[in-house]
């Protein structure tokens, strides 16, 4: 009787790693389900955001420097401010250090639009929840260079209600409009082509600097101020006199820059109500701004006045600045004055005249002014910043750089005037 043997197959040797990385894949399944994705945080995965920083009119190029010594990117200065790149954190940084920038915007769209229903539609793509809550109010606020639209109002009506609608259409509710004090800007720029929207970061403008201020009939403000320090050259150290000081605007901001002090040390800021705030970046970045800080000591910085009431408000600035005992005021007429150093510079901004009768008193001062820097201020480089065109005609001196710059709407001359030692010699 034979049997039948059966012979029982080895298994398959397993394929070798390249061979399964070189396998055909298998037919997909039915896919299944998946649950929502939570939504995509503000900030993009590369971290670097865009930012725009207004200025006054002229200090672009000093502004940028200031931007760059921050840690900012592609810095770009234009005709009234500066756009740069960098992380979150240097919006932080620049609210609170900036002396010159009015605001820091955040650009957040930019897009090509051809009318105000290319622009509605643009803002309502944007998940404006994600940059602020329900429960924060905000404003809308447009600009315009040669823009192919009707109205600029209707313009911002129609951000305003994108805003709104996408509010709607995700959480059912939408936050109010307050045009006083919001707690948030939402800014618009327009050029013939282009539509960029922007989340101000700041706030109130910052040259209000967190306190109260005692002003005369014609203050400068402190962006403009220590943007006209910066163009003068005067670094911390150097002897700094202002003969004309009024409320001491100068004086309060070289001190400061001498003492550390940053600009925004004593106020809050926009980006604080922001979602996705990092409040523990923002505290370390401030407690090493204090350590930077230097005790209030004597410097090197005079002002002077001719009326003891507008000097009173000089003192009071300083005081609440702290920086009274650093600061040397004195009540004097400029023409009696001597200079305080062998060499240093000064910085300010003699009155222009606007009522009748003061132009030709001004007329009779401007050469009193010029002769008094040829005699007593040998060494030093006078800067002298005025929206009064005759000036430069009548104080009888050679400037060696003339920049413009705005005071407001008010276009200036900031008059540089090097007093060369040893060439003015008393006559």
């Amino acid at each position: 009787m034979s049997k039948t043997l059966t012979l029982k197959k080895k298994p398959a040797p397993a394929p070798a790693p390249e061979a399964v990385k070189k396998a055909a894949p298998r037919p997909a399944k039915k896919p299944v389900a998946q649950p929502k994705k939570p939504p995509e945080p503000v900030v993009p995965k590369s971290d670097i955001e865009a930012f725009y920083a207004p200025c006054p009119r002229g200090l672009a190029g000093v502004l940028a420097d200031e931007l760059r010594e921050m840690g900012a990117a592609r810095v770009e200065p234009q005709e009234a401010g500066v756009a740069f790149e960098g992380r979150m954190a240097l919006a932080y940084r620049a609210n609170l250090e900036s002396r010159i920038a009015s605001r820091i915007l955040w650009r957040v769209a930019d897009f090509d639009y051809r009318n105000e229903m290319d622009i509605f539609e643009g803002a309502k793509k944007l998940a404006w929840h994600r940059y602020f809550g329900i429960s924060q109010t905000f404003k809308v606020e447009t600009n315009a260079h040669r823009a192919p639209v009707k109205s600029l109002d209707f313009v911002t009506l129609k951000v305003k209600d994108a805003i709104a609608d996408t509010f709607r259409a995700a959480i059912g509710k939408r936050p109010n409009v307050e045009t006083r004090e919001p707690d948030h800007r939402i800014h618009v720029f327009l050029d013939p082509k282009k539509c960029a929207l922007y989340v101000d970061t700041s706030g109130e403008s910052l040259f209000k600097r967190g306190r109260r201020d005692h002003v005369g009939e014609a203050p400068l403000k402190k962006n403009l101020a220590a943007g006209i320090l910066r163009l003068a050259g005067w670094k911390p150290g150097m002897a700094l006199l202002d003969p004309m000081c009024g409320s001491g605007t100068f004086l309060v901001e070289a001190a400061e820059m001498a003492q550390g002090i940053a600009a925004g040390h004593a106020r809050k800021f926009a980006f604080e109500k922001l979602n996705g705030f990092d409040q523990l970046a923002w505290s370390r970045m401030k407690d090493e701004a204090r350590l930077k800080e230097r005790p209030a000591s004597f410097l090197p910085i005079f002002g002077s006045e001719l009326y003891g009431r507008t000097l009173d408000l000089a003192r009071e600035n300083l005081i609440d600045a702290g920086m009274e005992s650093a600061v040397q005021l004195k009540q004097a007429n400029l023409l009696d004055l001597s200079a305080p150093a062998a060499s240093g510079i000064i910085v300010t901004n003699p009155p222009y005249g606007v009522r009748l009768g003061e132009k030709e008193q001004l007329a009779a001062f401007y050469p009193k002014l010029g002769d008094l820097l040829k005699r007593k201020f040998a060494g030093w480089v006078a800067h002298i910043f005025s929206g009064d065109p005759e000036i430069a005609n009548l104080i009888g001196l050679k400037a060696t750089k003339r920049t413009v710059l705005f005071n407001g709407a008010i276009e200036c001359r900031l008059y540089e005037y090097r007093m060369v030692a040893g060439a003015n010699r008393d006559q």
